[in-house]
């Protein structure tokens, strides 16, 4: 946990603050899968009283990210290998008719936004640092969302994207996995905006997916220090 943190008053309420910053804290690893979370150790870190703390984390365990354990307390979650399956299985899905909806009902002026994007990924994204690539990323979810014309889709996948976040900053630190990735996005840019191809669209995302959902598994494992559990 981070030390002599203090929370701003004067900006958002304390508890969003509060929640932005222990969710970031999970997100970069500072606080492991399993790590405990006391609440007097997290007043002192975050500067803020135990009424806030615990508001902030049931917040945080909506979002999956903490699980309360009986006799212990709250603690980062830990995943097993079937729930990140499971988590990419669901995503894969709704991106696929998120790229589908596009192509099929989005704007020209939205089609021309996400074709410009891609354009502006080459830098943002390809040769970027971790903090512009995740800002460029959600950029193209914003687009791609918008384009797709489904509110329910739009919170669905806002909601995965949350409860997979870590594995999300995993792709922007492996110079490999960027370029790859941004190969795959290329590709869904083409079907779902110039060519306007459904199928094509939705087969992009798909892939795209998948290969997220494999590598997730590899880098969790990597966090854990073990073989993720079954």
């Amino acid at each position: 946990m981070r030390t002599n943190l203090k929370v701003e008053r004067h900006a958002a309420p304390l508890r969003q603050q509060v929640v932005r910053l222990i969710r970031e804290d999970i997100l970069e690893g500072v606080l492991a899968p399993g790590s405990r979370l006391l609440e007097s150790a997290m007043c002192e870190s975050y500067g803020v009283s135990r009424t806030v703390i615990r508001e902030a984390l049931r917040q945080l365990e909506t979002e999956s990210l903490i699980t309360m354990v009986p006799n212990r307390g709250p603690i980062v979650t830990v995943l097993s290998r079937r729930d990140i399956e499971s988590l990419y299985e669901v995503r894969r899905s709704l991106e696929g008719l998120a790229g589908e909806l596009f192509a099929l009902h989005a704007s020209a002026e939205q089609a021309a936004a996400l074709t410009s994007l891609i354009m502006a990924m080459e830098s943002d994204y390809l040769h970027g640092s971790v903090e512009s690539r995740e800002a460029s990323k959600e950029e193209f979810y914003a687009l791609l969302l918008a384009g797709a014309g489904n509110p329910v889709l739009d919170s669905s996948l806002r909601g995965i994207h949350t409860r997979i976040g870590l594995f999300r900053r995993y792709a922007f630190i492996d110079e490999e996995r960027v370029a790859i990735s941004m190969q795959e996005l290329r590709r869904v840019v083409r079907a779902a905006a110039v060519e306007r191809d459904p199928n094509a669209a939705r087969a992009a995302c798909e892939h795209h997916i998948r290969l997220a959902g494999e590598l997730a598994v590899i880098e969790y494992s990597k966090r854990l220090g073990a073989e993720v559990p079954l």
